[in-house]
C-alpha cells in the first residue's frame, strides 16, 4: 500500500455528505470509494472512518425524528414493502434482543433508517443508542468499503471493479431480503397458532401482538409504555 496517493478531498466530502443526510443512499458511494482506494494503492481506512462517523450522525438525526414524530414518519416509510418487512422484523426482535438486532438490521433494506427511527420512537436512552449506532455504523461501513476495496484490488480496473463490487453488495442485500421474507412468513404462521388457555400465549416464545404490523397506534402504545422508564 502506498499511503502517498490518497483519496481526493472532494471524494471524502461527498462521502461525508451522503452518509450524514438521512435517506440518501450511502452504499454505492462507499463501495465506489473502496474501489478508488484500491486502484490508487492507498488504504481504505480513512474512507471507512468518514462513512462510520457520518452514518452514526445520520442515525442520531433519525433517532431525534423518531422521538419528535412518534410513529408517523416510520409509518409513512413503511408503505414500501421491503421497508415494511424490515420494520416488522426489527419490531419483533428489538424488544427481545435489544442492541444486537439494530446492528444486524443494517444489512436489511432500509434497516439502518428503520432501526434508528424505531429506537427514537421507543425512546431508547442515548447511553444505549449511541454505542449501538457507533458499532453498527463501523461494522457496516467496513463491510461496504472492503467489498469495494477487494473488488478493486482483484480486478484492477476502476469501472469494472465498481460494477462487480456493487453487484456483490446488491446480491447480499437480496439474500437478506429473502431471508427476511421467510422469517416473516414463519412469524405469521406462529401468530396463527391457537392460544394456550393455561398461559394465554402462543407458546414459550410468543411475540407481543402490539409490536407486529405497521400501524402507528401499536408503536405509540409501546412508546407510551417504555417512555416513562427509558427516556433520556
Amino acid at each position: 500500500v502506498n499511503d502517498g496517493v490518497s483519496i481526493p478531498l472532494a471524494a471524502l466530502l461527498t462521502m461525508a455528505f451522503v452518509s450524514i443526510v438521512p435517506l440518501v443512499p450511502t452504499e454505492p458511494v462507499l463501495v465506489s470509494l473502496g474501489v478508488l482506494a484500491a486502484t490508487n494503492h492507498t488504504t481504505p481506512v480513512l474512507v471507512i472512518a468518514v462513512a462510520s462517523i457520518g452514518c452514526s450522525l445520520s442515525d442520531h438525526l433519525l433517532y431525534g425524528l423518531g422521538r419528535a414524530t412518534s410513529a408517523r414518519l416510520l409509518t409513512r416509510l413503511r408503505r414500501k414493502p421491503s421497508v415494511d418487512a424490515a420494520a416488522n422484523w426489527l419490531q419483533r426482535n428489538s424488544t427481545r434482543w435489544g442492541s444486537p438486532v439494530l446492528i444486524v438490521g443494517r444489512w436489511l433494506p432500509g434497516g439502518g433508517t428503520v432501526g434508528s427511527l424505531l429506537a427514537g420512537t421507543l425512546r431508547w436512552k442515548l447511553s444505549r443508542f449511541t454505542p449501538t449506532s457507533l458499532v453498527g455504523s463501523t461494522l457496516w461501513s467496513a463491510y461496504a468499503g472492503m467489498i469495494g476495496y477487494l473488488g478493486g484490488s482483484i480486478i484492477g480496473q476502476p469501472v469494472i471493479g465498481i460494477l462487480v463490487s456493487l453487484g456483490v453488495a446488491a446480491l447480499t442485500t437480496t439474500l437478506g431480503s429473502l431471508i427476511l421474507q421467510r422469517a416473516g412468513r414463519h412469524a405469521g404462521r406462529t401468530d396463527e397458532r391457537p392460544v394456550d388457555p393455561a398461559t394465554d400465549r402462543h407458546g414459550p416464545q410468543a411475540i407481543p401482538t402490539e409490536l407486529v404490523g405497521s400501524s402507528a397506534g401499536g408503536l405509540r402504545g409501546v412508546s407510551a409504555q417504555l417512555g416513562t422508564q427509558d427516556a433520556v
